[in-house]
């Protein structure tokens, strides 16, 4: 099953049939929304979406139920995580309108909490590639067949704490270090991702420059309008990437969690097996 977690100005995302709604209670308390599950169009396909903020946009990045919404989208049989962000521009040429596929993140977050693991289990993961390539291959495919609008491969996302944007001072190093763009929500999701073994990527909307460029200031205003104008584009390469994602698709996240519990199985407490049982149950 494909998964989808809408971003800012994306909540009915998806032409999905035949839906109904999934409100799952997990160990990590309840996710931003119940899942919707559906048929996506004429392919038969189920694919389960999920708007990260909720419904009505009522939840801070800060403050978001991470694990939550990746515990629920695993236990409903996904196994690919197709993702959307708003962000900001840290390069001149990435304008408000590009849509940019991401291969790598700085995680400048300080307040989240990072891992389904801990209390008796200790997984030293890989994150060497926090996005699937493989799957960021089949975006920029899917980019290529959907849209004319401007997309770009690869590239840094710098995900900051927020809910404020940056400083002047902060956008300026960001770009000092050659970084490509800034958001909020990129982490802990990629990494809790990683954890579940799903394969997962995301298609970036640019909104606005942040604040490194003379005559920029980042609003809201700005920033949910140039959501909304991309969201359309953001759909058709979703869509196509559904649409044309091999049955038998496998990635090497599908067995990231190999060799990475360090705690043997009996010392592991027996609340915190039944706890990660649907993530990591079969290295236990």
């Amino acid at each position: 099953m494909i998964g989808f977690i809408g971003g800012s100005g994306i909540y009915e995302a998806l032409p999905l049939e035949n839906t109904h709604e999934k409100r799952i209670e997990t160990p990590y308390g309840e996710p931003s929304a119940p899942v919707t599950v559906g048929e996506f169009g004429d392919t038969g396909r189920e694919v389960a979406f999920l708007p990260r903020h909720g419904s009505d946009h009522g939840r801070s990045p800060t403050n978001l139920p991470y694990r939550a919404n990746i515990y629920a989208l695993k236990t409903v049989g996904v196994t690919h995580i197709f993702a959307s962000n708003a962000v900001g521009s840290l390069k001149e040429d990435l304008e408000p309108g590009t849509l940019v596929i991401p291969d790598q993140i700085v995680d400048r977050t300080r307040h989240r909490e990072m891992t389904f693991y801990g209390e008796g289990i200790v997984v030293h993961q890989p994150f060497t590639h926090p996005y699937s390539p493989e799957l960021v291959d089949h975006l920029d495919e899917a980019a290529e067949s959907a849209t004319d609008a401007e997309v770009s491969k690869g590239g840094t996302y710098v995900c900051i704490e927020g809910p404020q944007y940056s400083t002047k001072a902060e956008s300026e190093f960001y770009r000092s270090q050659g970084w490509d763009l800034v958001g909020m929500t990129a982490i802990p999701e990629a990494k809790l991702a990683c954890e579940a073994e799903i394969a997962y990527a995301t298609v970036a909307g640019v909104t606005d420059y942040d604040v490194w460029k003379e005559d920029s200031e980042v609003t809201l205003q700005e920033v949910l309008e140039n959501a909304e104008k991309n969201q359309a584009t953001i759909k058709a390469v979703v869509e196509e990437a559904i649409r044309t994602l091999p049955d038998d698709h496998t990635c090497e996240a599908h067995s990231s969690l190999e060799g990475t519990v360090n705690t043997p199985t009996e010392a592991i407490p027996e609340e915190t097996r039944d706890r990660v049982e649907p993530l990591v149950g079969e290295y236990l």
